[in-house]
């Protein structure tokens, strides 16, 4: 007969975060035949403020918003975030950007004086979940009309079997996953199907900024000729900031939303979803992905538009 069960997680058992994002706990591995204390690691999630300063915003900076995300890289975050709001257009609009040495959890980004961008009402700026793309903001139906409205039209073709690939490639460069299981990835891809990048956090949307940001400081964008893969589905939201960021390809490990398709669909993005070592489901634009037939020596083969 089982007896009493100890309390799982004691306060004084909490290490502090650690700087790989990840945070040490004690934890009662429960089974029906057995039971026992062991350590055990969780993906940190802490608030992080955006103060965007510039003087058609007044002499100090204002808050732009607020999200739940976890800490590391903070800065290429910031960037990425304004970056898909359209902010920011370049690398050169910034001045500075930097984490508060007086504020915890609070990055500041300082845009040079001759951007000039439209002024949101304050029930423009939101507070999201890590989870959150466009929840929390108004004009949504302006946030689609303008996302609608972006072509992807360049880009050359990448093989099927490529694509295939690229699951376990970063899965194996998921570090924080490996240790939580309980952290979202986004990979950068050239159409080779070599890794460029890879950022790592616990909302989906925050490790496509992440990634979009350091694209967008390296001189990568537009990212015509690459593929960005998602640990988890793909959303409207993700779709929208990767046509921002001028991708091409877009997989993801899990579904996508019907919005998500009619999106990349009408912006010709190539999305693909439920992406596994053998198979895929292409929802649009399958022109760029091309397949080497089983004959030997046969030419290879464009997949075509489903009807």
């Amino acid at each position: 007969m089982i007896g009493p069960v100890k309390t799982v997680i004691e306060p004084a058992e909490i290490d502090a975060p650690a700087p790989s994002g990840t945070m040490n706990v004690r934890v009662l591995r429960a089974g029906l035949e057995s039971r026992f204390e062991k350590d055990d690691r969780v993906a940190v999630e802490g608030p992080l403020e955006y103060l965007l300063q510039h003087p058609l915003l007044g002499l100090e900076p204002i808050s732009f918003g607020t999200t739940m995300r976890t800490p590391g890289d903070d800065e290429n975050l910031a960037v990425g975030l304004l970056y898909g709001e359209g902010i920011v257009n370049q690398a050169s609009d910034i001045d500075t950007v930097e984490s508060s040495t007086r504020r915890p959890n609070v990055v500041n980004v300082r845009l040079r004086p001759e951007v000039r961008f439209e002024l949101q009402p304050p029930t423009r700026r939101f507070s999201a979940g890590s989870s959150c793309g466009v929840c929390g903001t108004t004009g949504l139906d302006g946030a689609i009309a303008r996302a609608a409205a972006t072509r992807i039209t360049e880009g050359g073709g990448v093989e099927l079997a490529v694509l295939l690939s690229l699951p376990d490639t970063m899965r194996k460069q998921q570090s924080k996953f490996g240790d939580t299981g309980g952290v979202h990835a986004a990979a950068l891809f050239d159409f080779s199907g070599d890794l460029q990048d890879i950022a790592e956090d616990v909302g989906r949307h925050n490790a496509l900024d992440k990634l979009v940001g350091r694209s967008l400081m390296g001189g990568r964008l537009p990212l015509s000729k690459h593929i960005v893969l998602l640990s988890g589905r793909a959303s409207y939201e993700l779709v929208q900031k990767a046509l921002r960021a001028g991708v091409a390809v877009l997989a993801a490990i899990g579904a996508p939303s019907s919005l998500a398709v009619n999106l990349a669909r009408a912006s010709g993005l190539t999305l693909a979803g439920f992406v596994r070592a053998t198979q895929c489901n292409v929802y649009s634009n399958p022109q760029r992905l091309s397949y080497r037939r089983a004959t030997a020596g046969a030419p290879d083969s464009s997949l075509s538009e489903p009807k």
